[in-house]
């Protein structure tokens, strides 16, 4: 077992949006729960959680790898419609204890399968809008006062009109 160092750096971050993995113009993943797996100069892997994908599309194969980094990955075929990508998708079910976050996740070949990033709102209409979330803090808190401090004027004040009257 080896552990991530300066010479060999692997960083587990939370993505910033939500991710699909489609198959045969099918999403089998759709999660905005994923992490991205950066190790070293390699290109960045996005891991999904079991529950956000259609594993009743995956079989088990023989297949294993082991990482010196991670430890040993098991492999899934994915198989839809007549139509299969053999070792299209691998996890690491006991990481080593530095890798632990991705435990149980899953990971997909971009050669066989499409994985993208979506926006939350094209996907989930129901999602809450931030711009409007900001509003509504700024808003009447139903007793007088506003919930947050008032935004800064973004214009001057206008000027009485001579005759003193609006």
């Amino acid at each position: 077992m080896k552990i991530p160092g300066p010479d060999h750096p692997i960083t587990i971050t939370p993505a910033k949006t939500r991710w699909r993995v489609s198959f045969q113009n099918h999403v089998i993943a759709d999660s905005a729960d994923v992490l991205v797996l950066q190790e070293a100069s390699y290109r960045p892997v996005v891991y999904f959680p079991r529950a956000d994908v259609s594993m009743e599309y995956f079989s088990r194969t023989d297949r294993s790898t082991h990482c010196p980094y991670k430890g040993d990955a098991a492999y899934y075929t994915i198989v839809m419609d007549g139509q299969f990508a053999d070792n299209a998708v691998w996890t690491y079910e006991e990481p080593y204890p530095a890798m632990e976050l991705i435990r149980e996740r899953l990971a997909f070949y971009p050669d066989k399968v499409e994985i993208y990033p979506v926006e939350d709102a094209a996907v989930n209409p129901g999602a809450p809008n931030p711009d409007v979330n900001a509003a509504v803090l700024h808003t009447d808190a139903g007793d007088g006062t506003s919930q947050r401090a008032h935004w800064p004027s973004n214009v001057d004040s206008p000027e009485a009109p001579s005759g003193g009257v609006r």
